[in-house]
């Protein structure tokens, strides 16, 4: 392992797994912040998700500001910077193709999810069968941020709403819809 001198600095773009190679002793100090975080316990979602997911998405997931997310890890880790990062902030109001009433197609992932599985396939297969005009609903514990991220670069526009501290709504729509 590389000596502490040589380590990335944590920015919001550091992807999770990153973090945790470079820094493994960061790994109870994240669980610690947000429930959603312990599914990083989750072998599969260790080697998939924590891939590609960044703190910045990270942050989103597990509802706390960016700066609150970086700032602890900074501290963890003996790195100062009082830099502040912006947060996404809230959703806004709902769009209006984001009804519920015009869902097509509804996929619960939470199931797959608590039982060690990724959604992202079935999600993706889902959204690529969409057509125009018609919403897709996913159903997940937290806010899917790294698969919304994945749906925008493929044309499509999200809204998600956290109706419990275990349950988002995530809809999908073409983005010429």
């Amino acid at each position: 392992m590389a000596g502490k001198a040589s380590r990335p600095p944590i920015t919001p773009e550091t992807k999770v797994g990153d973090l945790l190679r470079h820094y493994p002793e960061l790994e109870e100090a994240l669980v610690t912040l947000s429930p959603a975080y312990k599914a990083l316990k989750n072998p599969v979602l260790r080697r998939t998700v924590a891939k590609v997911a960044t703190l910045r998405q990270v942050a989103t997931v597990g509802g706390i500001s960016l700066g609150t997310l970086i700032g602890r890890l900074r501290a963890a880790a003996g790195q100062g910077g009082g830099e502040e990062f912006a947060d996404a902030g809230p959703a806004g109001p709902r769009p209006e193709w984001a009804d519920p009433a015009r869902v097509s197609r509804t996929y619960d992932a939470r199931a797959t999810i608590e039982s060690g599985g990724h959604p992202v396939e079935q999600a993706m297969r889902d959204l690529n069968g969409l057509q125009e005009g018609e919403v897709y609903e996913l159903i997940t514990p937290f806010v899917p941020a790294p698969l919304v991220d994945l749906a925008a670069r493929k044309g499509f526009r999200a809204f998600s709403t956290q109706e419990s501290p275990e349950l988002v709504r995530t809809y999908f729509t073409r983005a010429g819809s």
